[in-house]
C-alpha cells in the first residue's frame, strides 16, 4: 500500500505533508491552475478531509517502486457521492511532486468546488502560517 493512501486513510496531516517534496504540484479538479508549493498543497490537502465525507480508497494502481501512481477514492461531499483518482508522481527521493485529482460525476464536482471554495481562506491563511 502506498504511504500516501496510509496516511490519507489514517487522516494524518502531518504524515500527508512528511510525504510532500517541496516543489509539489497540486492539480485540483475544480480549478483552473494548479497549485505550485507545500505550504499549499499541504493546506489543499487538509481542507479536502475536512470536507470529504465517508472518503475510502477502493483501488491502487502501480507497481511498487514505481514512479507513477493511482489511487481511486469514493466519498461523499455536500450530499453527493463522489468517485475520484489522486494520481501521483514521486520523485527519485522517494517524495511526491505531482498531485492530480479527478472527481465525477458532475453534480459531485460542483458540490466538491462549492465545499473547497468555502474553506479557501482557511486554507490560505494556513499555507501562508
Amino acid at each position: 500500500m502506498h504511504a500516501f493512501r496510509q496516511a490519507v486513510e489514517a487522516r494524518d496531516s502531518t504524515a500527508i505533508e512528511a510525504l510532500l517534496a517541496d516543489d509539489v504540484v497540486f492539480t485540483s479538479p475544480v480549478a483552473f491552475q494548479p497549485y505550485p508549493g507545500k505550504p499549499i498543497t499541504a493546506a489543499i490537502l487538509r481542507g479536502a478531509l475536512r470536507v470529504f465525507e465517508n472518503f475510502h480508497y477502493v483501488r491502487e494502481i502501480g507497481a511498487e517502486g514505481a514512479g507513477d501512481h493511482a489511487l481511486v477514492f469514493e466519498a461523499t461531499v455536500g450530499g453527493k457521492d463522489v468517485t475520484g483518482c489522486d494520481f501521483l508522481h514521486v520523485n527519485d527521493a522517494g517524495l511526491i511532486d505531482d498531485i492530480m485529482v479527478m472527481v465525477r460525476p458532475l453534480s459531485a464536482a460542483h458540490a466538491l468546488a462549492d465545499a473547497m471554495n468555502a474553506q479557501f481562506d482557511q486554507i490560505k491563511r494556513e499555507a501562508l502560517a
